[in-house]
């Protein structure tokens, strides 16, 4: 999780850092002195504590053009006075913290943003991460027919090419989730592109046959009436 603090007066950003730092040490924080520093930077953050009142642009501008980046930002104000409490709604900011800072309220309003900021992370996991030798491709999981093993190797399936990446079936298989079955052991199948089975194989939607393991023919048939019973699967 990444988390920028921003604040133009040392002693607060350094406050805001260590009781970050004592609840969620597995956190990954920036410090910033202004929204324009934080806004030259090149991250991505998940939080963004911010102070309103600073040299340069301040806060309201700053999350602002920092809601252009990314709706799903949890951005939480941090101010000595209240006069911007309203304008903070319309940049949709998560929470308004006055100065000077309560660790106990600090600390309730970093869970709830921390649980707000995995909500999106999950709300945004639609997607496989697939990391090749020169480059990353970001695949989406309802696009993928299925996952073939190669030796250390795995083979994602779209319907327009096939993507190798270093990767076994069983990570991918929990990370894929719902909507994928490991219907052999070198095969994860995606049960929205299956047209018909048998008791040794699968006929996928775009012509395509895999392998369906005859040990796991019954599971399979009670995974798929289960997933179409349940009008399929979303993804993200």
């Amino acid at each position: 999780m990444k988390i920028a603090v921003v604040d133009d007066e040392k002693a607060i950003r350094e406050e805001m850092e260590s009781l970050i730092r004592e609840k969620r040490p597995d956190c990954h924080i920036e410090s910033f002195e202004s929204g324009d520093r934080l806004l030259l930077a090149e991250g991505q953050y998940d939080i963004v504590f911010l102070d309103i009142q600073m040299s340069g642009r301040n806060g309201i501008d700053t999350a602002r053009l920092l809601r252009q980046r990314s709706e799903h930002m949890v951005i939480v104000f941090v101010s000595g006075i209240k006069d911007y409490v309203f304008q903070a709604f319309d940049v949709a900011a998560f929470h308004y913290l006055l100065k000077p800072l309560e660790k106990e309220k600090f600390e309730e309003v970093l869970d709830r943003a921390l649980r707000e900021a995995e909500k999106h992370r999950r709300d945004e996991a639609g997607f496989l991460l697939v990391k090749t030798r020169n480059r990353t491709v970001s695949v989406p999981k309802s696009g993928i027919f299925y996952v073939e093993s190669r030796g250390k190797k795995a083979e994602v399936h779209t319907g327009k090419d096939a993507v190798e990446m270093y990767a076994s079936l069983n990570g991918l298989e929990a990370e894929l989730g719902a909507g994928f079955y490991r219907c052999h052991r070198g095969y994860l199948v995606n049960m929205a592109y299956v047209s018909e089975y048998y008791h040794d194989r699968i006929l996928l939607t775009n012509g395509e046959t895999i392998y369906l393991a005859k040990e796991k023919y019954s599971e399979f048939v009670k995974e798929y009436m289960r997933y179409l019973k349940g009008g399929g699967v979303s993804y993200g």
